[in-house]
């Protein structure tokens, strides 16, 4: 029996720590950094594949901007992009120099333009807004494509030969609210820092678990880069923290965005003008 007792009292000791550090490791794991996978498959692919059109309000609701007008990329002073409202029938926008404004039609894969009215703004490279004008005045049908998480709208003329190649600025990506997990590659064990992104009203608020910062979204004229988005105008509420080192590394992340990509269906990275991800964010789940 003392043997027994003794052989008990030696196994308590021996496994008593190695549960608690077990659960000590555990809770360690919890927020733990885990490595940023993006599908090297999906970046290795160059060739849009059709997308099959179920709900046209849906999946061709929301703004685009152009990328080429007859297979040739297209320099304008501004960002050239239409918005399509399935809502009011409208088509909103902007031709690369002037806002724009007007009326489209959609019937099964039948899709033209109409009552476009401009504003009159002097434009240093006219030619290229009249191209604009004058191909979306030729849109007769269209095709949605897809590459990994990109969607490009395909605008034709009626015997089917693209005129227009469009790439949705699809800010749905970021919208919503989410923790900020991780900053310049360090883990961030705070979880109430916090980002909200409104794609409607192009803003960012966010929580840097002592100020409260806002700013305002703006897209990269540049057409090259994919899900381009930067935060500009960021201002902080200024109150003394504990942590102000933190806070600064969040602000300069924020501000060398330029582009996002999606992880998972919870994760997106924010990476900077090289590539290097500044921010991992996980999608906050409101109730």
């Amino acid at each position: 029996m003392r043997k027994f007792i003794t052989f008990l009292l030696v196994a308590a000791v021996v496994l008593t720590p190695s549960t608690a550090l077990a659960r000590k490791e555990k809770d360690k794991k919890k927020y733990a950094k885990k490595e940023v996978v993006i599908d090297p498959k999906a970046e290795q692919s160059s060739t849009p594949s059709a997308v099959v059109i179920t709900d046209p309000a849906r999946q061709l609701y929301g703004e685009w901007t152009l990328l080429t007008i007859k297979d040739k990329p297209v320099i304008t002073d501004n960002r050239a992009y239409i918005y399509l409202d399935f809502a009011a029938g409208k088509v909103y926008g902007n031709n690369g120099c002037n806002d724009l404004n007007g009326t489209f039609q959609l019937e099964g894969k039948q899709l033209t333009f109409g009552s476009m009215i401009t504003t009159e703004r002097s434009c240093h490279n006219g030619s290229s807004e009249r191209s604009f004008m004058k191909a979306l005045a030729d849109v007769r049908q269209y095709a949605l494509l897809r590459l990994y998480n990109i969607e490009y709208l395909s605008l034709q003329n009626s015997k089917g030969h693209e005129i227009m190649r469009m790439k949705r600025q699809n800010l749905d990506l970021l919208n919503g609210a989410w923790t900020v997990k991780e900053i310049h590659g360090n883990n961030v064990s705070d979880r109430n820092v916090r980002v909200v992104v409104d794609a409607d009203l192009q803003t960012i608020h966010g929580d840097t678990g002592c100020n409260i910062v806002n700013g305002l979204i703006s897209i990269d004229t540049d057409t090259r880069k994919d899900m381009a988005v930067q935060f500009e105008d960021l201002h902080s509420t200024n109150y003394p923290c504990e942590n102000i080192g933190a806070e600064t590394n969040l602000l300069i992340a924020l501000e060398q965005t330029v582009t996002c990509k999606r992880i998972n269906d919870n994760e997106v990275a924010l990476l900077d003008n090289k590539g290097t991800i500044v921010l991992v964010l996980h999608r906050l789940q409101l109730r």
